[in-house]
């Protein structure tokens, strides 16, 4: 994981920003993932009405919860929306998007760069010489850095960690990105290999100067409809993700409750040590040798 970089943008304080409210809306139409992804991805688990098969759709069978060994839960009791759903539904709309030329370059938007991404991943995961275990480490590698290119993980990092960030030195805030960027990394992957495939539908795009936000929806195949936002920041002349929401949800709300209550609780320290867990029973030899040619 490379070291916590300084952005040459301006960013709203930790858990202060807001929606859009104007800009550029585009419309689109449901859209069919290309008949590409390999066949021994394992299939989405059926859906139906209750919220257990929907979490399954999603992919929230192995959360990250580090506060505790119970899922977080809402105010009112219900199981809340799991990080590495978060991670693997921004796995899938980049898998389920179909990807369009442009006339001319120009600097592209923010669904426009999403969709470079996709085209990227679809190429990686279609690619025949890097299927099948002794290819995974490679593969995986090239996956991470279409990852790296989409998300800024020094911001989710920042903003998950909300006011305890200002309390960090610059080592540790280091430590914090490569840590938590690397847990976050080894769930997207993770989820990318287990997709099958869906629908997925373009509602907007809204863009504010060096902020916008775009809101797709993963359409299952039993009917059921998964609304899922990503909410970017202007990176000179690119767009990144730092935060992805599905039903309302928040993947840094959902984290920065967590570090929270581990830091008000106990210390610096104890998060480090809870990270370096939740990687520890993440790796796999694969990933072992992903993260060595990475370095």
């Amino acid at each position: 994981m490379a070291p916590y970089r300084r952005s040459n943008h301006t960013s709203r304080a930790p858990g202060g920003t807001d929606e859009p409210t104007d800009g550029r809306v585009r419309d689109g139409a449901a859209e069919r993932p290309p008949d590409c992804l390999p066949r021994h991805v394992a299939a989405v688990p059926r859906a139906h009405d209750d919220r257990g098969s929907r979490r399954s759709v999603a992919g929230v069978g192995d959360g990250e919860d580090l506060a505790s060994s119970r899922p977080p839960t809402s105010p009112t009791g219900e199981l809340s929306m799991n990080p590495g759903r978060c991670l693997f539904v921004s796995a899938a709309v980049m898998l389920l998007t179909v990807p369009t030329g442009l006339a001319a370059w120009a600097a592209p938007t923010p669904t426009e760069q999403v969709r470079g991404a996709i085209q990227r991943v679809l190429r990686i995961i279609d690619d025949p010489e890097l299927r099948g275990g002794v290819r995974q480490a490679e593969r995986r590698v090239a996956i991470r850095k279409v990852a790296n290119d989409l998300f800024d993980f020094a911001e989710i990092t920042k903003r998950s960690l909300g006011h305890h960030w200002q309390q960090r030195t610059p080592a540790e805030r280091e430590e914090l990105v490569g840590l938590f960027g690397d847990l976050l990394e080894r769930t997207y992957v993770s989820r990318i290999e287990l997709y099958s495939g869906e629908k997925i539908a373009y509602v907007s795009e809204r863009v504010d100067t060096d902020q916008a936000v775009v809101r797709t929806r993963i359409m299952t195949k039993q009917g059921a409809e998964i609304p899922v936002d990503y909410r970017m920041l202007a990176h000179g002349d690119r767009w990144q993700a730092y935060d992805v929401t599905i039903e309302g949800v928040s993947l840094i709300a959902n984290y920065r409750s967590q570090f929270n209550k581990i830091l008000q609780t106990g210390n610096y320290p104890e998060l480090v040590k809870r990270l370096r867990a939740k990687l520890d029973e993440r790796t796999d030899p694969a990933d072992v040798k992903a993260r060595a040619a990475k370095n």
